[in-house]
């Protein structure tokens, strides 16, 4: 049996260690995305900056509500992107095991 390919649009951020570097990002498939930036397949911001750790993530209707929220929080003060993170993981504790069990 094919396992269909999971299509749920997200918004998420990732960081280096608690309090660090945060990058925020939007996918459909959370699970693979944040298996690129762990592993540093993908050139770029996370790569640099070894932001590995999945600390946040918001599951989004559509596609287009995702990138309106990435917006957003990317507009947004770092005060209130650490308390968004810090308000459902205090600790910054990697959420990408849980994303597989």
């Amino acid at each position: 049996m094919v396992q269909r390919e999971v299509f749920q649009p997200v918004v998420y951020m990732m960081a280096n260690h608690k309090r660090g570097t945060i990058y925020i990002g939007v996918t459909s498939n959370l699970v693979q995305r944040a298996w690129q930036h762990r592993e540093g397949a993908l050139d770029g911001f996370t790569r640099r900056y070894g932001c590995k750790r999945l600390v946040w993530f918001e599951l989004c209707g559509t596609m287009e509500h995702a990138i309106l929220r990435e917006k957003q929080l990317k507009a947004g003060s770092r005060a209130k992107k650490i308390a968004l993170i810090e308000n459902d993981n205090p600790e910054w504790q990697d959420l990408y095991e849980a994303l597989l069990g």
